[in-house]
């Protein structure tokens, strides 16, 4: 899918719109989120745009954020025009962890995952059985507080369940917003894995979207995340980008 530039800055405004920060603030076209938690997206300083910036504004990022009392941490997309700012990162202490696919598509693929929703329900509120299920097996519960904390206050999600038997078998939170469809925490019990229930799950999201004239999507995905990869695959996502965290200290 190819992207303009309004696109990227849609894509990192409906970003923060879903992992919702405590605050963010803006410097010279990038949006700096400011919030005590784990969710890296929602407390580092992301850029707008893919185009050059002066490597100067590191320091002064790094003020922001230290004057407002939280560690400096940043963003940054993996492509050339950053190249002046991976030196300057490494020499002021940071370094670049957590390499992250930013992957788009259209709705086609993602309805084409699965022929039906069935059992799937979509809800402005996160309940207890969607709780129990996002912060279950393999998550740590201190991450996953946060996390939950923080797609809770955003605006514009609607937290899916699919549920059997009165069981919660799978969750994931979808937002809506900047013209996307965006899909954090997809979650699925780890004995009913291969069935096919994220399908299921995804196409209830789509269809959402498909209702609201949304007709795109986009997600963020941990590189080193096989099985999550291949199924985002499935449903036509690509690689639009990658990006890596970089930390202090």
């Amino acid at each position: 899918m190819d992207l303009s530039a309004d696109d990227i800055e849609s894509i990192e405004r409906a970003t923060l719109s879903a992992v919702a920060p405590e605050r963010i603030e803006s410097q010279d076209g990038w949006l700096l989120p400011m919030d005590p938690g784990t969710v890296g997206r929602a407390h580092s300083a992301v850029p707008l745009h893919h185009r050059f910036h002066d490597p100067s504004l590191i320091g002064e990022i790094v003020r922001r954020y230290q004057d407002a009392g939280f560690r400096p941490v940043f963003r940054l997309p993996d492509l050339p025009v950053f190249d002046a700012w991976w030196p300057e990162l490494v020499a002021q202490g940071f370094r670049r962890e957590q390499p992250t696919l930013t992957q788009t598509g259209s709705l086609k693929g993602l309805l084409a995952l699965a022929d039906e929703a069935d059992d799937v329900s979509l809800e402005p509120r996160p309940d207890e059985d969607w709780m129990a299920m996002f912060l279950g097996e393999g998550l740590d519960p201190v991450d996953g507080a946060y996390r939950s904390r923080s797609l809770a206050r955003a605006e514009g999600t609607l937290f899916a369940s699919l549920r059997e038997g009165g069981r919660t078998l799978a969750c994931g939170a979808a937002c809506y917003s900047e013209g996307w469809l965006s899909m954090h925490g997809l979650r699925t019990a780890a004995s009913q894995r291969g069935r096919g229930l994220a399908g299921r799950l995804i196409r209830a999201m789509a269809l959402e979207a498909q209702r609201r004239g949304i007709t795109r999507s986009f997600l963020q995905v941990d590189a080193s995340n096989a099985s999550a990869l291949a199924l985002y695959r499935r449903g036509g996502m690509s690689a639009a980008w990658s990006y890596a965290y970089w930390r202090s200290g």
